[in-house]
């Protein structure tokens, strides 16, 4: 099957972007300085609709970094604050560190995406769902994949009933993270696993697409490199509409089936020769192949000898990043609503966090009481 041609954009998002141009830039700044704020700031640096006003990072690096792009550099939140404030900003450091970074911004009034996960803990989630409902101000969270095309595809699909009444989801997360990756130490420690790492990606977009988790079971395994952390987990939840979803992870396997390498969202990852499913949405009336967007039904009676036909539906291509970056400051000044706003970001962990806890406790968790953190 050759690669699906993309539909062009159309002058509808031209003329959005005509009348953006004539308000204000809105100015975003950048605390961290880590692999993922450098994505970020290579996809504000590419935005016409806004710019980078300052990087935040405390390491030699991250300074020198930012005198590269000519961009001004902080120690410090308050060093940065003090040098005005901007109209928004991107959270972008260790998952601990984001509830109090974010408390902050939320008290001087900037409008914060704060990247997954919302935070390490439950209690840190909350304190944040709560301040940001008690200011008004609002706080997004950085599950880029909602912003991804193909998603908004697939939810379409989805919500027109499509696919008839859904019945059963099978992810596959499977690829293979290198030696030198887990050179740094917290990625061999409890926590720094592909749990939290990588599966609260297919989390989000379960609870986005498919429906609340009710219940998760879970089993991992650290056998193959014998860290403390996990490297391979095979999760099943039921959810409140009685869909059974299903997940196979681990990032310890030379595998073709994970979004990362097939959605196209990363270039730095090689596209492999040969686009192959990595989520199956099967229905009563039809199923969902994604990334690919194939759809497959019955033209007549719905039998296993009846032949099944194959159709597809085209989107928009666009980078989930720039879309996000998009939402980020049109929430700034006023004009949209948060697409991820902190509450779920704050569902999406509590979901995350019951998988880790399930394979420690080989028990079935849940999720309406989740007393742990």
């Amino acid at each position: 099957m050759g690669k699906r041609c993309l539909l062009p954009y159309t002058g509808t998002l031209a003329k959005r972007e005509s009348k953006m141009s004539q308000m204000p830039i809105p100015r975003i700044l950048l605390v961290g300085a880590g692999a993922i704020g450098r994505l970020h700031a290579d996809e504000i640096r590419k935005c016409k609709f806004c710019t980078l006003s300052g990087i935040i990072d405390p390491t030699l690096q991250g300074r020198e970094w930012a005198e590269t792009l000519n961009i001004p550099w902080f120690a410090t939140l308050e060093d940065a604050l003090i040098y005005g404030q901007p109209d928004a900003a991107i959270v972008a450091t260790p998952n601990h560190t984001h509830r109090d970074l974010a408390l902050k911004l939320i008290d001087t009034g900037v409008v914060t995406l704060v990247e997954k996960p919302i935070a390490s803990s439950l209690k840190d989630a909350e304190d944040i769902v709560r301040a940001s409902e008690e200011s008004g101000v609002s706080v997004l969270v950085g599950h880029h994949r909602r912003h991804n095309p193909i998603i908004r595809a697939a939810k379409n699909v989805i919500e027109e009933d499509t696919l008839g009444r859904l019945t059963s989801v099978t992810i596959m997360a499977l690829f293979n993270k290198p030696d030198e990756y887990f050179s740094i130490p917290w990625r061999r420690e409890v926590g720094g696993g592909p749990i939290l790492i990588n599966l609260i990606h297919e989390i989000d977009l379960v609870r986005y697409l498919y429906g609340e988790i009710r219940t998760v079971q879970a089993i991992a395994s650290n056998a193959r490199r014998g860290f403390e952390v996990e490297d391979t987990a095979s999760v099943l939840m039921r959810l409140e509409n009685n869909v059974l979803v299903t997940v196979s992870l681990s990032d310890c396997v030379s595998a073709p089936w994970s979004w990362d390498l097939q959605s196209g969202e990363i270039s730095s990852y090689p596209t492999p020769p040969a686009s192959v499913t990595t989520t199956m949405v099967a229905g009563s009336n039809g199923s969902l192949s994604l990334p690919s967007l194939d759809i497959w039904s019955y033209q007549g009676k719905r039998d296993w000898y009846e032949p099944l036909t194959r159709s597809s539906t085209g989107y928009f291509k666009e980078s989930p990043y720039i879309a996000q970056l998009r939402n980020l400051c049109d929430v700034a000044q006023g004009r949209a609503l948060p697409v991820v706003p902190a509450k779920e970001g704050f569902l999406t962990l509590r979901a995350t966090l019951a998988v880790a806890e399930s394979a420690k406790r080989n028990t079935i968790i849940d999720l309406s009481n989740t007393t742990y953190d």
